[in-house]
């Protein structure tokens, strides 16, 4: 399974699965989507109304990476649930958080 980001000289490209009023703020892991392509999953608790859920996904994703918020900007799928993400800063201490925040996350039941 690949990525679901690219890394670039500013930071990382992240492609992402949001789910809005997911019942808490938090990275679920990595899926694979019927056309092949990896996304990380997101959910969060903000409605998907006015921005707010996109609001609260580049506060996760600034809280996870931890960078500032304006770091944080969304790129294409501003109405939709499936989104790239840039988040500017070292590549490679980047790549490594999300994995770890994405990858090595305890499983536990709902």
């Amino acid at each position: 399974m690949m990525d679901p980001w690219r890394y670039s000289s500013e930071g990382i490209s992240i492609a992402l699965r949001v789910t809005p009023r997911g019942g808490r703020d938090d990275i679920d892991g990595i899926e694979t989507l019927a056309n092949g392509r990896s996304v990380v999953k997101v959910r969060v608790r903000a409605i998907a109304e006015g921005g707010e859920a996109n609001r609260a996904v580049t506060e996760l994703l600034a809280k996870a990476l931890g960078v500032p918020k304006a770091r944080v900007k969304i790129l294409s799928g501003v109405t939709s649930r499936l989104k790239q993400v840039a988040v500017d800063g070292d590549p490679k201490i980047l790549g490594e958080t999300l994995r770890k925040a994405a990858c090595e996350k305890p499983k536990t039941k709902d």
